[in-house]
């Protein structure tokens, strides 16, 4: 074989490989951690007041149990009127993330039944309003 014949191969091989590299660029998913991004940025600061209010309470806890999720939001709101929301953010996979409204039983415990949830691991994002008052806490869950 001589260098001509060579060099096309080498010309060839180089072709197949950058059409098999943008073929799989191509075919990438990339998602964002939210369709909104900017318009949730100029938002932040509510969630930083969130947090803050929030740090002024008890904490609030998550219990994993076996068919369901048990949300305890802190003991000083037992028996107000709680209105919110509860993310549960996957970040490997935006098909997975839940928002489910926050509704409580008397004893200020939100359920939600894993039937709901994929066996994955997710940041629970709880945003809640006691009357004037907005709150805000993240918590790491992981589902098996």
């Amino acid at each position: 074989m001589n260098w001509g014949n060579k060099l096309v191969l080498v010309f060839v091989a180089f072709a197949a490989l950058m059409g098999t590299l943008v073929y799989k660029c191509m075919n990438q998913n990339f998602e964002l951690v939210s369709k909104d991004y900017y318009g949730d940025e100029l938002r932040y600061q509510d969630k930083i007041e969130g947090m803050n209010n929030a740090n002024r309470v008890s904490d609030v806890t998550i219990n994993n149990g076996v068919e369901q999720v048990s949300i305890q939001l802190p003991k000083e709101l037992k028996g107000l009127v709680v209105e919110g929301e509860a993310w549960f953010y996957c970040s490997s996979n935006s098909a997975n993330d839940r928002k489910l409204p926050i509704t409580t039983n008397e004893e200020g415990v939100f359920i939600v039944e894993k039937s709901k949830l994929a066996k994955a691991a997710y940041t629970v994002k709880l945003t809640w309003k006691v009357g004037e008052d907005k709150y805000h806490s993240e918590q790491l869950l992981a589902l098996k």
